[in-house]
């Protein structure tokens, strides 16, 4: 029999960001590379016809490839010459205060840990192949990256109970959002490009329910972050979101209160606050 002693030094140890050096390198194991390596050859097969064509673009502007996981040094120096931006190196989770500071500030937050093999297929905390290869190709793209800017300076001025509505439109868009073109609907939430499992289902599946972007029902629409999603929101064009942020956000948060939530998709017993 184990003893309570065994079972502490056999549990997983959290996940924590990894310091670089003083050149701002990180010195990731030969099996943490494997591990980026597995991920990124297995999303490049699937997303090849699936992900957005600004997303395959922004692979190649930032040379982003499957050798070993990308410093942050260079990841940097083609962001900030393209659009601007820069990534800077946080814990797994932050708060709301410096989450939306650092998006003002044209700066993504990512996690420098990443996955291990044991939960290559789903890691609650946001590792570093879902923040540089689900999020990061799309910073290139200047309409995806003031969009990013402009909705940390929203959420800096809003009040802690529109922050959570805030942060339900981010999920239906930057984190889970389609997007409709000529060739058929596209991926281009960082959520869906960097799981292997939604990127088939969220376009494939008939379990969940596709439509067009409202932002009114984004708002008002539940979601669960531990499961595949059984709502998407589809925009036309990357500079539709520049649109969201010109709408009367805080008018339509009053508006999707009064109103109310919508009835869950989800199995009474699978419900959770979101």
């Amino acid at each position: 029999m184990k003893s309570a002693l065994n079972i502490v030094e056999n549990f997983p140890l959290p996940y924590l960001s990894k310091t670089p050096d003083a050149q701002g390198i990180i010195h990731y194991s030969n099996e943490e590379n494997e591990t980026w390596e597995i991920l990124y050859e297995r999303q490049i097969k699937l997303l090849k016809s699936r992900a957005c064509d600004e997303f395959l673009e922004g692979l190649d502007l930032l040379k982003m490839d499957g050798q070993a996981i990308p410093q942050l040094p260079s990841i940097n120096r083609s962001l900030q010459s393209l659009t601007g931006w820069q990534v800077e190196r946080v814990p797994a989770l932050i708060g709301f205060d410096r989450f939306f500071n650092l998006l003002a500030n044209r700066k993504f937050p990512a996690a420098t840990f990443i996955r291990r093999k044991e939960e290559i297929d789903y890691i609650q905390e946001p590792d570093i192949f879902h923040e540089l290869f689900g999020h990061c190709p799309l910073l290139t793209n200047q309409d995806y990256a003031d969009f990013s800017q402009h909705y940390g300076e929203l959420g800096l001025a809003a009040s802690k109970e529109d922050r959570r509505m805030l942060a339900r439109l981010y999920w239906f868009t930057i984190e889970f959002g389609l997007l409709q073109t000529e060739s058929g609907v596209k991926i281009y939430g960082g959520g869906i490009l960097s799981s292997k499992e939604e990127s088939c289902y969220s376009l494939e599946s008939s379990i969940p329910h596709r439509q067009p972007l409202d932002i009114l029902e984004a708002f008002r629409t539940f979601y669960r972050i531990d499961q595949l999603q059984k709502n998407y929101f589809v925009i036309e064009k990357l500079s539709d979101l520049q649109q969201i942020i010109e709408s009367d956000l805080p008018g339509l948060i009053q508006q999707a209160r009064s109103l109310g939530m919508k009835p869950s998709a989800y199995a009474p017993r699978e419900n959770a606050a979101c």
